[in-house]
């Protein structure tokens, strides 16, 4: 554990050297900026809870690519060869705590912008919204992420393709095939999120679970 939580460290400190993480900052900023011009009104909490996670999904996934791509092939075989399995671990958890500092950019947003003060339970949905929209854009963006897709065309297009069929299937009713990030938004503006949330938990973990067990698999193959 501490040989992957000193990894983790490592590659967050190189991916913020890099420049990279400034990127999906900035597309993040522009977005919340766009989310926000307007204050919300009261009674919308909810709903713009769940417009912010659904929307930053594609934000965080390319955040978690660029953690991913950022350290040389060469080193990511070094570290392949000392730690084995715990390189793979140590990068998904550095990408993971990249996204909950951009999920905590956005939630912190959001309640700058709120009417009135938010309750208790505003707070904790919003938060386990977020987190949920971190684990949906892990998983995209680590599917996408170099050694996966190593052509920046195509791991672009299928990122963006990735977030599009994510909306596609949610909003024809397919919650079980993909993240109902879609079923997020539809549940919270017509007010029964909070009473279908295990349900809408269970269905948006089971797309990243399998989509990380995949990306392990693959990448015994390409390293």
């Amino acid at each position: 554990m501490t040989a992957v939580m000193a990894l983790a460290r490592f590659r967050l400190a190189g991916y913020v050297a890099s420049h990279r993480a400034l990127q999906p900052l900035i597309a993040l900023l522009a977005l919340l900026a766009i989310l926000y011009a307007s204050p919300i009104p009261a009674g919308q909490e909810i709903a713009a809870t769940a417009d912010s996670a659904a929307m930053l999904v594609p934000v965080l996934a390319w955040a978690a690519r660029g953690l991913l791509d950022t350290e040389p092939d060469e080193q990511r075989s070094v570290a392949i060869s000392a730690l084995g399995a715990k390189e793979l671990a140590g990068g998904l958890l550095a990408a993971y705590a990249s996204l909950l500092v951009l999920a905590a950019i956005g939630e912190a947003a959001l309640l700058l912008r709120l009417v009135g003060s938010p309750t208790l339970t505003v707070l904790l949905v919003g938060v386990w919204l977020h987190l949920l929209s971190a684990a949906a854009g892990l998983t995209l963006g680590a599917l996408t992420s170099r050694p996966i897709l190593p052509s920046p065309a195509v791991s672009t297009i299928a990122l963006i393709l990735g977030y599009l069929s994510m909306l596609v299937l949610s909003m024809a009713g397919a919650r079980w095939l993909t993240v109902p990030v879609m079923g997020w938004m539809r549940d919270a503006h017509h007010g029964v999120l909070l009473s279908g949330l295990p349900l809408i938990t269970a269905q948006s973990l089971l797309w990243p679970a399998i989509g990380l067990a995949a990306y392990t698999w693959l990448r015994r193959t390409r390293p």
